[in-house]
């Protein structure tokens, strides 16, 4: 300890499960088996929509703009977890962890963003549906793409920067399973008030994400209640459950996680570590899933060529 009061900190420490250390090895099949679903659920989602021409449309553009956040998402916090989990090696340099949390804040703002541009793609569906191909023009989704791709990470680019101007020299054990900026933060001996005003400007940029969409609903609410027949507004509404249990599976954790970290007095720790690990794991996991069986046309394609290759 005399040491690490004395001298900066080379190395942290990510922890897995506490008091679960001697089950790491066991609990790591699962995890496995939830990142090999996603990756292959949504490298699968991004083939079939490339694939079929049918499938060329604004509304699964979209989607491929959602399975990239996801396998994005999937791949950047894959290597800590299986090194914690499945080799018990949970050391992790600075530098690592600053790129790590680079690209998972990345990713997580990116799919909020992406989970925003769709809400307002199931409002001109609903509102004008015979302007929709004009509006949404394979151009304009590039660009809103492009744009929402920037802003993503121009906005989290901070956060590796200042975190590391920032001297470790008391502690150096993350309480997470991956590099998390509000965690690596804490660990700082020198002055972080400009990581703890950044990171709430950062977490308010993505609460207005979620403002924005729960706005679109209210006017898709608005449409859909002004349609003639109960059928119109059951069709119409069916084609936004898929994008609704999106946005609860990923908003619900993020929001619960902020809540405790902000306001719980006696937070538990095993707790926080499970829905942050939650937030990482479940999105990617359940989003392909979700729009598999809410989605026929998709559900259709997928069923159609694995029957295809079972044939041959």
């Amino acid at each position: 300890m005399s040491e690490l009061n004395t001298s900066e900190i080379k190395i942290f420490f990510l922890i897995g499960i506490p008091g679960l250390e001697h089950v790491h090895i066991w609990i790591s099949i699962p995890i496995c088996f939830m990142y090999l679903i996603a990756i292959l659920g949504n490298c699968t989602i991004l083939l079939v929509i490339k694939t079929e021409a049918s499938l060329h449309e604004p509304m699964y553009y979209f989607l491929s703009m959602l399975a990239i956040s996801d396998l994005g998402l999937s791949l950047s916090s894959l290597p800590t977890m299986l090194r914690i989990f499945l080799f018990n090696a949970p050391g992790i340099t600075p530098d690592a962890c600053f790129a790590q949390e680079f690209f998972i804040h990345g990713f997580t703002v990116m799919e909020s963003s992406v989970l925003l541009i769709m809400s307002f793609d199931r409002f001109i569906a609903i509102h004008n549906p015979l302007r929709y191909s004009s509006i949404l023009t394979t151009a304009r989704i590039s660009k809103m793409g492009l744009v929402m791709a920037i802003r993503s990470f121009l906005l989290v680019l901070p956060f590796p920067l200042t975190l590391k101007r920032l001297r470790y020299c008391h502690k150096n054990i993350l309480s997470h399973s991956y590099c998390f900026h509000h965690d690596v933060m804490k660990l700082a001996c020198s002055d972080n008030r400009v990581n703890v005003i950044y990171g709430f400007f950062a977490a308010l940029c993505t609460m207005l994400d979620l403002v924005c969409i729960a706005l679109s609903y209210l006017l898709i609410l608005k449409t859909v209640l002004g349609l003639a027949s109960f059928s119109e507004r059951l069709k119409a509404f069916n084609t936004c459950v898929s994008h609704i249990c999106a946005v609860l599976i990923f908003y619900v954790p993020i929001i619960t996680l902020a809540a405790m970290h902000r306001f719980a007095k006696h937070k538990s720790p095993l707790t926080m570590i499970l829905i942050a690990n939650i937030l990482l794991l479940v999105p990617p996991l359940m989003n392909p899933i979700v729009y598999c069986v809410k989605t026929r046309q998709i559900r259709e394609k997928i069923l159609g060529k694995l029957f295809t290759m079972c044939g041959r």
